[in-house]
């Protein structure tokens, strides 16, 4: 009895259950989710109807712009976005990124019923295994680190570690912008979403700081005054507008069945990777609780997998579609992504 006791009450000890501040999070990422999926498809539609009376986002034109259906989708993900940035200023980047994978369900159930990219039975399988992944991550999510200036983010952000990961990705950004997209951007959908999600680690760790100092702001202690809150900020408003410039490229080139979920992936773990890195989430932690949140997270990546396996079977068709048009929209039909017909023609 006395063993069974010591072991309850270091179980107990082991785990707290989650904080108030964990729980705000939560229910802000998750309602982020539900605006960011929706926005995804709304955008799409958008980016479809501004491509046939001009030029296409993917082969750099801009006539989105002036299509009232983008704009609406701009505005839901705007809100999501104001949600997910409220929710890092909560909860760890560990439990806010991961919860991303609700927002694949929703994109992949709409596109189903509006796009008609049809969402096959392993799909489902793949929606169900993300929200069981991101039901164990947020059971182990380690607490909220305790911060009460900004200059200490300001400092986390200026360890060596980080500055080493901050450089490789900005180096990787820059070949992958003048290097590899001209050449491989419009058949290759890993270029603009390795951009956006390599960003996108970035302007992750930029809006938690950002979001702490606010917080702190608002609750009395005024963080405007420092320099490194406005630095934050020059560096969110860079990586968003760049995050945004490449994912309307790649949604636009690549079907947003794909887009999605290997966007979620890549931007995920380089998110997770950067918060290790800066916020030392897993110090906190025991063994166990990291081995159960990357066991989570691994269940999200083989539902999102299966999210993309399976687009190939919507049409009974064994070649992989990436491409978002079809032969009635001017394209080709064969099993890869294709350049515009009009981008082969000699001059």
């Amino acid at each position: 009895m006395v063993v069974t006791a010591q072991g309850s009450s270091s179980w107990r000890d082991a785990y707290k259950g989650m904080s108030s501040d964990n729980i705000k999070g939560l229910v802000l990422a998750l309602s982020s989710s539900l605006f960011i999926g929706a926005s995804f498809i709304v955008k799409k539609k958008g980016l479809k109807k501004a491509g046939a009376s001009g030029i296409r986002a993917g082969s750099g034109g801009y006539s989105y712009l002036y299509e009232p259906l983008w704009w609406v989708g701009m505005i839901t993900m705007i809100v999501g976005e104001i949600a997910n940035f409220a929710a890092y200023a909560f909860a760890p980047a560990i439990l806010v990124t991961p919860l991303g994978a609700l927002s694949i369900i929703i994109s992949a159930v709409l596109a189903h019923i509006i796009l008609r990219e049809r969402l096959h039975i392993f799909g489902i399988l793949g929606c169900v295994l993300c929200v069981v992944g991101s039901t164990s991550i947020v059971l182990h999510a380690p607490q909220e680190r305790e911060i009460e200036s900004v200059t200490e983010v300001w400092d986390l952000a200026m360890d060596p570690a980080f500055l080493l990961y901050a450089a490789l990705v900005i180096t990787a950004v820059f070949i992958l912008m003048f290097h590899f997209i001209p050449q491989y951007g419009q058949t290759h959908i890993m270029v603009y979403i390795g951009i956006c999600s390599l960003v996108g680690s970035l302007s992750v760790m930029s809006v938690k700081a950002l979001g702490i100092a606010l917080k702190l702001t608002l609750s009395g202690t005024n963080q405007l005054i420092y320099p490194q809150t406005w630095a934050f900020t020059l560096v969110v408003l860079t990586c968003v507008l760049t995050q945004m410039n490449y994912l309307n490229k790649a949604l636009d080139t690549f079907n947003t069945a794909v887009v999605s979920p290997i966007y979620y992936v890549m931007f995920t773990s380089l998110t997770i990777l950067a918060s290790v890195i800066m916020f030392k989430d897993w110090d906190r932690q025991s063994p166990t609780q990291v081995v159960t949140e990357m066991c989570g997270f691994v269940t999200i990546l083989s539902g999102t997998f299966l999210l993309h396996k399976t687009k190939d079977m919507g049409d009974g068709s064994t070649t992989t579609k990436l491409h978002k048009y079809s032969e009635e929209d001017g394209f080709g039909a064969e099993g890869m992504p294709l350049r515009r017909q009009e981008s082969l023609r000699t001059p």
